[in-house]
């Protein structure tokens, strides 16, 4: 990995491949990932991934490659997971996704494009069905020294 922050915990079977473009954050738990990381995966702080989920930075070139279905060539689009994330069983993150502070993804989103901070999102592709609290977010954060 490029950087890895201190207190990662792997606690169920993980793989990362283009590990030289994987940054980890403080507190980092994985407990079952894939990671594909050539073209750049970010996570935070305070992450904390259930089982079966997988990131992707990269995806086979279909529009342009050199051959059907698609060639050996790949669109690279980095991936920035931020603070405090927590992704539930089977979570699937898409190459280009940028998700914000404090996300909640429950059991099976698909998250792409733009997840705003502090949302609760489910379902293909991931929609925000909440909020957090973000009175009470903010207090833990202080509380534990997190911000």
């Amino acid at each position: 990995m490029a950087v890895c922050g201190p207190k990662l915990r792997i606690n169920g079977p993980s793989v990362i491949y283009g590990g030289e473009g994987v940054r980890l954050g403080t507190n980092v738990s994985f407990n079952g990932i894939f990671i594909s990381g050539a073209g750049g995966v970010t996570i935070g702080d305070n992450f904390h991934s259930a089982r079966n989920v997988r990131i992707f930075s990269v995806n086979h070139d279909y529009d342009h490659g050199s051959a059907l279905p698609y060639g050996p060539e790949v669109v690279s689009r980095p991936v920035v997971i931020e603070n405090n994330v927590w992704l539930a069983d089977g979570v699937i993150v898409c190459p280009g996704a940028r998700v914000g502070e404090g996300v909640v993804a429950g059991a099976g989103a698909v998250l792409r494009g733009q997840i705003p901070a502090f949302a609760v999102v489910v379902g293909n592709p991931a929609q925000v069905v909440r909020y957090r609290d973000r009175e009470h977010y903010e207090m833990l954060s202080n509380r534990d020294g997190l911000t």
